[in-house]
């Protein structure tokens, strides 16, 4: 890939330039390659979207003094139709990923070598699955995918990164780049899945009579001292209840991470492009909301995203976070609830083990042996702990 000016490369027949920030690229032409829920093919993941990626930039929540530099990749026909999109960001740091590599910075770095910058393609602070390699609809998808891996690894080597880190990509995605020689990571986490329930009690009747007893038993204590429970969608989700959502997120984030990502003009410029993609799941007691949860919704899967409560009640978190989640996919017809990372608690509410997978591609040969030697390893012993969790989950057996 020989290159063309400072920000563009010739690639054969395409031209692949990099973005300093989304504002350089309409919504319409970043959107068209999002696929179906919008007429297209694939299911609609609303965080590689524009509205929310150019929320993250410009709430400043993304930006060079937060670590995150935006460096999007962009693929063009000759003619200068976008073909395909790569949301990649240069980072000085490894927090906000979900995809631990600290480990790795740190050896590299005790060698005397330099492991940032890196190169991270991922929607930032968000752990869900999603596609990276964006294409467009109509555009031959092997040949963009191919130009939009070699482009991540000539943008690597320009730069000086020591590295580019494809996080939380579609097991075909992890596949191809694979075959570009990336390293290729999995990990888990907890997904529930819709089995066409027509209602909770539905989902209910698969489980083992112990686990579906804890369950209701669980539910009805976390609703206990007069709670009730609201879904805010579109136009109920005003200034006023993000204010106090964004409570609840600084109040727990502070003591979870000591300091939040997000602030909260994020959320309201969130909220102003895409509120029909998102619900809030509230918590009143006395009047007054006490605690909420924020889930984004694709075509056919429920996100969720970020909790927080600014009193303790017992089991509150998991009412909130996973049944309500779980009551609204049932009741809107979605396939899957994605409810964020790590968590083996969620396997007693119905969540099951799902591997996740990212792709590494490590420039300085000793730390890409010693990096491709231990992912074997975790590999294997992320399989072993998810058919462990499968089995042991709150199913019937043979049901």
């Amino acid at each position: 890939m020989s290159r063309q000016s400072d920000n563009a490369a010739a690639s054969g027949e395409f031209a692949i330039r990099v973005n300093p920030s989304l504002a350089a690229i309409p919504s319409g032409e970043w959107d068209q390659l999002l696929g179906a829920g919008r007429g297209g093919r694939a299911p609609y993941n609303p965080f590689v979207s524009h509205a929310f990626l150019s929320s993250l930039e410009e709430s400043g929540c993304v930006a060079p003094e937060t670590g995150w530099m935006p460096q999007h990749l962009r693929l063009d026909a000759p003619d200068g139709r976008m073909l395909g999109a790569v949301p990649c960001y240069l980072k000085s740091h490894s927090q906000g990923e979900y995809v631990f590599d600290y480990g790795w910075a740190d050896a590299f770095e005790r060698a005397g070598g330099r492991y940032y910058p890196k190169l991270q393609v991922s929607i930032p602070f968000t752990p869900a699955q999603g596609p990276r390699l964006l294409v467009s609809e109509g555009a031959d998808q092997g040949s963009v995918r191919t130009a939009l891996a070699e482009g991540l690894k000539a943008l690597c080597a320009r730069i000086g990164a020591s590295s580019v880190h494809v996080t939380f990509a579609p097991s075909d995605e992890a596949e191809l780049l694979g075959h570009h020689g990336y390293l290729r990571r999995t990990d888990q986490q907890f997904h529930f899945f819709n089995e066409g329930y027509g209602s909770y009690d539905d989902f209910l009747t698969t489980l083992a009579s112990r686990k579906r007893k804890a369950l209701r038993k669980e539910r009805h204590a976390a609703l206990e001292n007069g709670i009730s429970v609201e879904w805010l969608r579109g136009a109920d989700i005003t200034e006023s209840v993000l204010d106090d959502f964004f409570a609840f997120y600084m109040d727990t984030g502070s003591r979870k991470w000591g300091r939040p990502y997000l602030n909260r003009e994020f959320y309201s410029l969130v909220a102003a492009r895409m509120a029909d993609n998102i619900l809030l799941v509230m918590a009143k007691r006395d009047g007054r909301y006490i605690a909420g949860a924020i889930n984004f919704i694709g075509s056919d899967t429920l996100y969720g995203r970020h909790w927080g409560c600014v009193e303790e009640h017992p089991f509150l978190h998991f009412e909130i976070c996973y049944h309500q989640a779980i009551d609204f996919a049932i009741a809107h017809g979605l396939k899957v609830v994605e409810a964020g990372a790590q968590g083996e608690h969620k396997l007693a509410r119905g969540y099951m083990p799902v591997t996740t997978h990212s792709a590494h591609h490590i420039v300085h040969a000793g730390l890409r042996d010693a990096v491709e030697n231990y992912l074997v390893r975790e590999r294997q012993d992320v399989a072993a702990v998810g058919e462990y969790l499968a089995q042991r989950g709150p199913f019937r057996k043979g049901g």
